[in-house]
């Protein structure tokens, strides 16, 4: 089993590296990669796409490196192996980014990415720190994740998703914030999990282990 965490400029990966590796020796899940092949990306049995910055430039910053984007497509979308989108990487299963510009997504699940606006002025964005994850919709990935668990979240911009459905997680922060999304073999999460200490561990490790 081997897990690809694809490298595209995108940001330091060294802490998700660090935590992919800890669980997949702690469960049993085989190795983990950080790769900018596309051909290590289509021979992977799992694929992460993390991502730091604004949604228009991790875009391009993809798309940049020639071969990836298809590679990851082929792998997730024709082979129905399972994905992890962390933070913009996660956005970028959206239809359209708003950031700046708008900007076309993977439209791997229907939404958009609007900027976050409390109703409460007094809130700063970015929306920076720990929140409590309020739980919409169960799914394998959030097994033995509770009702108030926390994530570490930095962001200014959040996943309005099209189908309830798909809005596994959310959190308050003078309203609705997408936590987590998910369908089929996708899932991602707006904070970044190898930051969120146990919770963020735990669902690692399921999504290591998890078998859609």
């Amino acid at each position: 089993m081997r897990t690809a965490i694809i490298d595209y400029d995108s940001g330091n990966l060294h802490s998700a590296e660090k935590a992919f590796q800890r669980m997949a020796a702690e469960t049993g899940a085989g190795t983990v990669v950080v790769t900018s092949d596309p051909t290590e990306v289509l021979a992977a049995d799992r694929v992460v796409l993390p991502g730091d910055g604004a949604f228009p430039a991790c875009k391009a910053e993809l798309f940049d490196h020639t071969g990836l984007f298809e590679a990851c497509e082929e792998a997730v979308i024709a082979k129905g192996r399972p994905f992890l989108g962390i933070c913009i990487g996660m956005q970028m299963l959206s239809t359209t980014g708003h950031e700046y510009k708008d900007t076309a997504g993977f439209d791997w699940i229907g939404g958009d990415v609007v900027k976050i606006t409390p109703s409460d002025p007094t809130l700063k964005v970015p929306h920076m720190g720990w929140n409590n994850l309020v739980l919409d919709n169960p799914h394998p990935v959030l097994e033995g994740v509770n009702e108030g668990d926390h994530a570490y979240f930095v962001h200014s911009y959040h996943f309005r998703v099209n189908n309830p459905a798909h809005r596994l997680a959310h959190v308050e922060y003078s309203g609705d914030i997408t936590a987590i999304v998910g369908r089929d073999n996708l899932v991602g999460m707006q904070f970044h999990p190898e930051k969120s200490q146990a919770t963020g561990l735990r669902m690692i490790a399921n999504f290591l282990n998890w078998k859609p």
